[in-house]
């Protein structure tokens, strides 16, 4: 029984705050944008402040990760998304073509269902919640089981800001009582207008089953090639600091290096002087155990944990000072789980010879559980890096640039966001990384450039009733000759 009630609970939850949601939205669908603006403004403002205390609650709550990075991630997603957004215009007339005479005007979508996820679960919030507010929609944000309190404080203090500075009550919710069942009714909801999931795959694929418009997201087994012609210093540096960077749960994080044989043995001492810890392969063989179940699928007790608890779980020993732990590898596939993506600090190591191999090698590894997602590449030939970005099968390609930050717009000038997009090739609606201009529908209002041709202005000449209609008797008839034709035939 009380696992029914909890999940009648959330049922509930989630119903009242989709109305209310909903009842917001139809007000704040009438705001201006100066009104838009300082609402957004003031939720970034706030949550920016409380930047490192909810990076710590996230931490402690659900045991991935690193406070410090987490304030970091928090920072990005209220003060950096809302820079990018801020100009942006979401109501009334946004474009105007005076050659076309054609007015595009922005149309709110009405609800968003915000799934968050509990690896980036305050900063993922954050995002969400900005973007939906910036294009006139109301939002409910679902939260990971293991990090509702955190989300929660999020969503309150922005709310608060947000009908401080103008907005109506419950156009900002977060659900505390969380279960399959109401996070499916929050989905499935008639006033929620559109899903955005950002989380695991089975989430992902609920909310593609849901028969409305959903962005979500794929996994992300992001392969790094450092080139010959790489900074091989640079190279090292941002390679071990971005696997190491929140304990590697960000989704575009580097998950094992394609080396270029000739700069192999180089890059290998400078990330070992970087504080990357290179395992035995008997090493290697207790951390694939470790890390993943027989069937494939990821231990969640290693997700977000640092080099030494990790080595704790599998029972080796590795140096006090190690930020990540590398493992050389021959296989890409089901037969070697450390070439799977891996939320955790350990990174996979290949070597290939010349960029045409690193091509191919890395296209395996986007083929066995990355599809759409990102690639990262260290080189100085641009040719190199052009021929990345128009073979590989994904919507990201870093180049000379961290996995974590550079994929979501921190170090690169893509567009900022915590939900990236892995494209029609990996199972989602759009590559792009979500924003707000996901979020609102253009409606395009035109005046007649072109006269009508005369034909269509003619009155049509074909008659009304039936031409050469066949009488009753050949009718008959015809009926008469189709099954003396089938009994001939049987």
């Amino acid at each position: 029984m009380a696992d029914l009630d909890k999940d009648l609970q959330s049922i509930q939850q989630a119903r009242h705050m989709v109305e209310a949601a909903y009842a917001a939205h139809r007000i704040w669908a009438t705001a201006t944008q100066e009104q838009v603006d300082r609402v957004c403004q003031a939720m970034a403002d706030a949550a920016y402040q409380a930047s490192e205390r909810l990076g710590r609650m996230a931490s402690e709550e659900t045991g991935y990760g690193v406070p410090e990075h987490k304030k970091l991630k928090n920072e990005f997603a209220s003060r950096h998304v809302w820079e990018s957004i801020k100009h942006i215009k979401t109501v009334g007339v946004v474009r105007h073509d005076p050659q076309t005479s054609v007015y595009e005007i922005a149309w709110p979508m009405g609800v968003v269902a915000a799934l968050t996820p509990s690896t980036n679960p305050t900063s993922t919030t954050m995002n969400k919640i900005l973007i939906s507010v910036k294009a006139r929609n109301g939002v409910v944000v679902a939260p990971h089981p293991a990090a509702v309190n955190c989300c929660v404080e999020t969503a309150a203090l922005m709310a608060q800001a947000a009908v401080a500075a103008g907005a109506p009550e419950g156009l900002v919710q977060c659900m505390s009582h969380i279960s399959l069942q109401g996070t499916n009714e929050l989905m499935s909801h008639r006033r929620t207008a559109v899903i955005l999931a950002t989380g695991g795959s089975p989430m992902v694929r609920a909310a593609h089953s849901q028969g409305k418009p959903a962005y979500g997201v794929g996994p992300g087994n992001v392969p790094v090639y450092v080139d010959r012609s790489a900074d091989l210093e640079r190279a090292a540096r941002y390679i071990v600091a971005s696997k190491s960077f929140d304990y590697s749960v960000i989704c575009a994080t580097e998950q094992a290096v394609i080396a270029d044989r000739p700069i192999a043995a180089r890059l290998q001492q400078l990330m070992e002087n970087e504080g990357a810890y290179f395992m035995t392969e008997a090493q290697t063989q207790a951390m694939r155990t470790t890390l993943f179940h027989p069937d494939g699928s990821i231990n969640t007790a290693t997700v977000g944990k640092s080099p030494q608890v990790l080595a704790g779980l599998a029972g080796i020993s590795i140096p006090s000072h190690a930020r990540i732990l590398v493992a050389k590898l021959r296989k890409i596939g089901r037969e070697e789980p450390l070439s799977r993506e891996k939320l955790t600090t350990v990174l996979g190591w290949y070597e290939v010879d010349g960029w045409e191999q690193g091509c191919d090698r890395c296209i395996e590894m986007i083929l066995f559980g990355g599809r759409g997602h990102s690639v990262i590449l260290h080189t100085g030939d641009d040719k190199i890096a052009m021929a990345f970005g128009l073979e590989k099968p994904v919507f990201r390609i870093g180049v000379n640039t961290m996995g974590t930050l550079g994929t979501i717009g921190l170090t690169t000038k893509v567009m900022p966001s915590l939900t990236l997009g892995s494209g029609g090739i990996g199972g989602a609606i759009t590559g792009d990384n979500i924003t707000v201009y996901h979020l609102f529908n253009i409606k395009r209002m035109a005046y007649e450039t072109t006269p009508p041709p005369e034909a269509a202005m003619r009155p049509s000449s074909v008659p009304s009733g039936p031409v050469n209609a066949p009488s009753a008797n050949e009718i008959e008839k015809i009926v008469a000759d189709v099954v003396n034709e089938i009994l001939r035939n049987s």
